[in-house]
C-alpha cells in the first residue's frame, strides 16, 4: 500500500512538473515572433536553486537567429549564457538585466553550449525552458 501511495504522489509531481513546463513554453514561444521559424525543439529542464542545465545545438552560417529563455510566466527569471565547443563565452543575458531573448547572426557553423539557471531572485524552483527560431 506504501508503494501505492508513493507511486501516485510521483505520478502527480511528474504531471505537476511537466503542466509548469507547458505553460512556461507557451509564454516563451510569444518570443519567437512571425519572423522567424521555430527549429521545431523545446528544450526544457526542471531547476532547483543553483543548478544549472546544459543543452547542445549546431548553429548554421549565414543565418539569423533568435534564442528564447523563459522560466514562470514573466520575462527576466532565466540566466542563459551560450558558449562555443571549446568553452567560450559567446553571449549571457543577465548582463542584459536578464533579456528574454537575444537575435544574433552566425558567420559559419558553430556547434555552441547553452547553460541555463534560475535568477536566485526569481524563486527556489522552475521549468526552464528554451526556444530557438531563425529568421525567414
Amino acid at each position: 500500500m506504501r508503494n501505492l501511495i508513493l507511486i501516485c504522489f510521483l505520478s502527480l509531481a511528474s504531471f505537476g512538473a511537466n503542466a509548469q513546463c507547458e505553460i512556461t513554453a507557451d509564454v516563451c514561444q510569444n518570443h519567437i515572433s512571425a519572423e522567424y521559424l521555430s527549429d521545431g525543439q523545446h528544450y526544457r529542464a526542471l531547476l532547483l536553486t543553483n543548478q544549472v542545465a546544459e543543452f547542445n545545438a549546431t548553429l548554421y552560417g549565414g543565418t539569423t537567429y533568435r534564442l528564447a529563455g523563459c522560466s514562470g510566466t514573466q520575462d527576466g527569471n532565466l540566466q542563459f549564457r551560450v558558449f562555443d565547443a571549446d568553452r567560450n563565452l559567446i553571449f549571457k543575458n543577465d548582463v542584459y538585466q536578464n533579456a528574454p531573448h537575444w537575435d544574433f547572426q552566425i558567420e559559419s557553423t558553430l556547434d555552441v553550449i547553452i547553460e541555463t539557471e534560475l535568477d536566485p531572485i526569481a524563486g527556489a524552483s522552475g521549468c526552464a525552458v528554451m526556444l530557438m527560431g531563425f529568421r525567414r
